[in-house]
């Protein structure tokens, strides 16, 4: 975030979404990672019920929002490969920062949706969730109310909000592979593929994690799963998001060399 704000060449729109991605990844390692911390350093591993509904609020409000972020870098990409000439007024700053903004805002209204069949739940037998945070699922296993109505909620809200993400993002790199393969030269191909290989990345981490989850094998194997993809939701897909881009970027490697040449000479 730092380096693109730095650097003037930066100030692009695909950097523009790029830094929002980052702030992003802060947001959630923020939200998930002190708390699993504490946890691991005390013997009695609690949060209140009101904190446990502020993270399940927030995971759901960030992790949206960087699903719409991901699907908005994917046009971007697509509109500077597939439509080059076009490419500054079709992604100008006002078109940026709309999608950034309507990101934003329906998230927020898919995180209240969720969070708001929660408070009228009760937790009358053991209130233990087994996980490192607090997601929807987790609650609704150990709630001793009836969940049809909550659990129907989260499964319609992130199907349509999935599907909507995944097709926007598999449609334009369908229109970006089928561009790059009509390139009659190799090193503009090569070049072509090198803009939107570590998005790609990102996304097949991202959707690859979230397919691993719906699709897991049998109910007794679900505790360590769900374990394992709150590990990588909260800690290693953040964290690989921006060493991915920074190593397969030569314009921000080279600005991040600026950079520290620069306070070198201070």
């Amino acid at each position: 975030m730092v380096v693109i704000m730095a650097a003037p060449h930066l100030h692009t729109s695909m950097y523009f979404l790029l830094s929002h991605l980052s702030f992003l990844d802060i947001c959630y390692t923020s939200v998930t990672v002190p708390k699993m911390l504490q946890n691991f350093l005390v013997e009695k591993k609690t949060i209140s019920f009101d904190g446990c509904l502020a993270q399940m609020s927030s995971i759901l409000l960030v992790s949206c929002t960087e699903l719409f972020i991901l699907s908005a870098m994917a046009y971007d990409r697509y509109a500077a490969i597939c439509d080059p000439l076009r490419y500054l007024r079709t992604m100008n700053k006002q078109v940026h920062i709309r999608l950034v903004g309507g990101s934003w805002l329906v998230s927020i209204l898919y995180a209240q949706i969720n969070t708001v069949p929660m408070l009228h739940l009760h937790f009358c037998g053991p209130k233990e969730v087994n996980n490192f945070s607090c997601e929807p699922p987790s609650l609704l296993k150990v709630s001793c109310t009836e969940t049809f109505i909550s659990k129907m909620t989260l499964f319609t809200s992130a199907m349509i909000l999935g599907l909507t993400c995944f097709s926007i993002t598999l449609v334009s790199y369908i229109c970006i592979i089928s561009t790059i393969l009509r390139i009659h030269s190799a090193k503009g191909r090569g070049k072509a593929f090198s803009t939107c290989s570590s998005h790609l990345s990102v996304d097949v981490l991202y959707y690859g994690a979230g397919m691993f989850r719906c699709l897991r094998p049998t109910p007794a194997s679900s505790v360590i799963l769900d374990r394992l993809f709150s590990i990588q939701y909260s800690i290693l897909t953040p964290m690989l998001n921006p060493i991915i881009y920074s190593l397969r970027s030569k314009e921000v490697k080279a600005a991040l060399g600026n950079i520290l040449w620069k306070i070198k000479d201070m």
